[in-house]
């Protein structure tokens, strides 16, 4: 007589992750596995380490005037750390700082002011148009200006493109061209990638990131980044201010319905 053919029975599982009786009992026979770990307590964990780390460094980026505002607010053991910092990172800055202006180079001082001159640290060079229609091109000049004075530390050039390389088109200035360690690292042809003619120093600001020239956490860089946030939090204020306004005289017109 033939043995048996083994069946498989066939057990109702409506949801295997449930918790239900049923399903203790399956799991307990190992009829199906068991429940994964749930992600909320990882969750929650991240979600207090952000506020905590948060806390931490809510002083961060806070300029020497803003920590004195901050005297009723804040122990003053915490706040003198800080202040601290902020005087260690302005001596720093202020002692890095021997640019502060942009060079105006030619083609025999090239090999000297900028290949040479990045063995030491990145120099940046802006190759400009020659002509006066280019507006990206008078846009930048202006914010290599201003990035001058205010990262110091950083070398900026600028030539005009067609006599730094000969027959450069115009149609692909500005050109920005890093230099660093003797060599170009980076290269950005025209302000299509950067904005545009709309282009302002918060790209200069992620340009200097990228290239190691200043840190993420520069005093400078949060200083404009607070500025900025603090601008559109203005306009969204102004904004919410007219908008109530406006309904307020659609109201007041029904009034007189």
């Amino acid at each position: 007589m033939a043995a048996p053919v083994e069946e498989r029975i066939s057990v109702p599982i409506d949801d295997p992750n449930a918790d239900t009786e049923w399903n203790d009992i399956l799991r307990k026979h190992k009829i199906i596995p068991e429940k994964p770990p749930s992600p909320t307590p990882f969750i929650e964990e991240a979600i207090l380490e952000g506020r905590r780390l948060a806390y931490e460094n809510r002083l961060e980026g806070k300029d020497l005037d803003e920590l004195d505002e901050l005297e009723d607010l804040e122990d003053e053991t915490f706040l003198e750390k800080y202040r601290q910092q902020r005087v260690q990172e302005l001596s720093f800055i202020a002692k890095a700082a021997v640019h502060g202006t942009v060079y105006p180079i030619s083609k025999p001082d090239y090999s000297r002011e900028v290949t040479d001159a990045s063995k030491a640290g990145p120099v940046l060079v802006n190759l400009t148009s020659g002509l006066g229609t280019n507006v990206e091109s008078r846009v930048l000049s202006e914010l290599w200006r201003q990035a001058a004075r205010e990262y110091g530390e950083v070398k900026f050039c600028e030539i005009r493109g067609d006599m730094a390389i000969e027959g450069y088109p115009d149609r692909n200035c500005p050109t920005i061209l890093v230099y660093d360690k003797g060599d170009i690292v980076k290269q950005v042809v025209t302000l299509m990638t950067m904005g545009g003619v709309r282009v302002g120093m918060k790209e200069v600001d992620q340009l200097l990131i990228d290239i190691g020239a200043v840190r993420d956490n520069d005093v400078r860089i949060l200083r404009r980044r607070r500025e900025k946030e603090d601008e559109e939090e203005e306009k969204r204020e102004k904004g919410g201010i007219r908008s109530g306004g406006k309904q307020a005289n659609v109201e007041s017109d029904d009034d007189w319905d």
